[in-house]
């Protein structure tokens, strides 16, 4: 019979990673002072045997690209379906977004800086919108990362899906040492409270399996009859419905898009590339929906947290094994530095923004922000989650929903985010004066939000990085 196994043979090399390293992490100390996840280590695990064994065999990567691409957009939906209220969060929503689009700012006027410091002296052919990979790779993640520089592809710039495959590896490295550096010197400077360094001491965390004499806690409930319909079942269908209407609604905006020529063109294809924030979207209304139909109590937070998981650990994994080494190679020097330095920069801004613009659960709030802006949104609930293991503080669903917001401050953003490969294929210079303005414009805004929001701690201890709590009153 002729059905195509590909994909159940891709996810079954995955799965066979994953167990192993799950064993790994469970017996070799390293991978546990630094809580590596099993999903990067499984990454690395299958990334020799895509690059060399499985050509010799008829496999390639495009499934990989796939399966990093979808579910991506699957985790966001689960995440957004979970039961939760904003009320009285506004402000802290606002300065989540806040937050978020000045990392987009530091790390796209680092990389485009950068790049155009590259481009004039010692790699004149260097593609100029390679620089956009910090915010794409690491503030975004690997699937949109993927997606826009599968677009780049059109305009030259070979082999540019997976180089953004392989920044947001490195964001993940990033968020896994730097998240761990970031935790034991919350813990060392006293940014973190006692209580939540016991809970960080936790050997369960640490190995990644919990031991036999531990109670084991409860991941999921049933809110269906099994005998009806099974209770993840339900759920996993709710996310799937969410995600065809996510298809149906990009396909409507491609073709209304179709009438406004190639820039409308251009805008639908990078509107895909991004379509997370729309599977969040359509899944926030229809919880909206359900509850006004007053079935909201159908969703179990903890099935849909286990979807969200599972697609990220996949997703991970796929992710790291879809990156083509022989394009790497090519490329090492201006991946290298605008790796390094991204991170870098991630940090300090973070921690300086961090602590002076929130009035609560400031460290938990940069613990979350670093993961997120540094790998995927999955990452960043992964680190929170060492200090806060059952999300009772509000910054997870804060993140959550800022992440709506976000999206409408992000479109100038994602409207520019071509124009120096446009700047480059036509060899017109406006547009790299356009990409400037935009991120002028962002500069300013982020500067008058932050200073509105944190008020009087605006510049307070200027020469610490940190503003600590017995300062921010004062």
């Amino acid at each position: 019979m002729n059905f195509s196994w590909t994909i159940f043979i891709d996810l079954g090399i995955i799965a066979g990673a994953l167990l192993l390293a799950t064993l790994i992490r469970a017996k070799v100390r390293f991978f546990q002072k630094y809580l590596i996840p099993n999903s990067l280590t499984a990454g690395f695990l299958i990334l020799p045997f895509y690059n060399f064994l499985a050509p010799q065999i008829g496999l390639n990567t495009d499934g990989l690209g796939n399966l990093v691409f979808h579910l991506l957009n699957l985790s966001f939906i689960a995440m957004s379906l979970r039961k939760g209220t904003i009320k009285g969060s506004g402000k802290r929503i606002f300065g989540m977004t806040v937050t978020i689009l000045s990392e987009y700012v530091f790390q796209g006027l680092l990389g485009l800086g950068l790049t155009f410091l590259f481009i004039a002296t010692i790699l004149p052919n260097l593609f100029p919108s390679i620089g956009f990979f910090i915010p794409l790779g690491f503030a975004m993640g690997p699937g949109q990362s993927y997606a826009i520089g599968k677009g780049w592809e059109s305009f030259g710039f070979q082999g540019a899906g997976s180089i953004g495959l392989t920044f947001a590896a490195i964001g993940f490295l990033w968020a896994c040492f730097g998240g761990v550096y970031l935790i034991n010197l919350g813990i060392k400077r006293g940014w973190l409270e006692k209580e939540q360094v016991a809970i960080y001491k936790k050997k369960g965390i640490r190995t990644g399996v919990y031991s036999p004499e531990t109670e084991h806690p409860v991941g999921a409930r049933l809110t269906t009859e099994t005998e009806a319909i099974d209770s993840m079942s339900y759920n996993v269908a709710l996310v799937l419905v969410v995600y065809v209407l996510t298809f149906l609604l990009l396909k409507l905006l491609t073709y209304l898009l179709s009438f406004a020529g190639s820039a409308g063109h251009d805008l639908a294809v990078n509107l895909w590339g991004i379509s997370f924030i729309f599977a969040a979207i359509i899944a926030m209304i229809v919880k909206k929906i359900m509850g006004a139909l007053k079935i909201t109590y159908t969703i179990d937070n903890g099935s849909m947290t286990r979807i969200a998981g599972t697609s990220v650990d996949i997703m991970v994994a796929a992710s790291i094994g879809a990156i083509s080494l022989v394009i790497v190679s090519k490329n090492w020097l201006p991946i290298l530095t605008l790796g390094i330095l991204g991170g870098i920069v991630t940090i300090f801004t973070l921690l300086w923004i961090t602590s002076r613009i929130f009035e609560d659960h400031q460290f938990h709030r940069t613990i979350m922000l670093y993961g997120a802006m540094t790998g995927t949104l999955p990452t960043g609930l992964a680190l929170l989650r060492v200090i806060d293991p059952e999300f009772e503080t509000p910054v997870a669903s804060d993140y959550m929903y800022a992440t709506g917001l976000t999206f409408i401050f992000a479109i100038p953003f994602i409207l520019i985010i071509n124009f120096p490969a446009y700047g480059f294929k036509t060899g017109n210079p406006v547009y790299y004066w356009i990409t400037l303005a935009v991120f002028i414009g962002y500069l300013i805004f982020v500067s008058i939000s932050y200073l509105l929001l944190s008020k009087n701690r605006a510049f307070k201890k200027s020469g610490h990085i940190w503003l600590k709590a017995k300062y921010r009153d004062n």
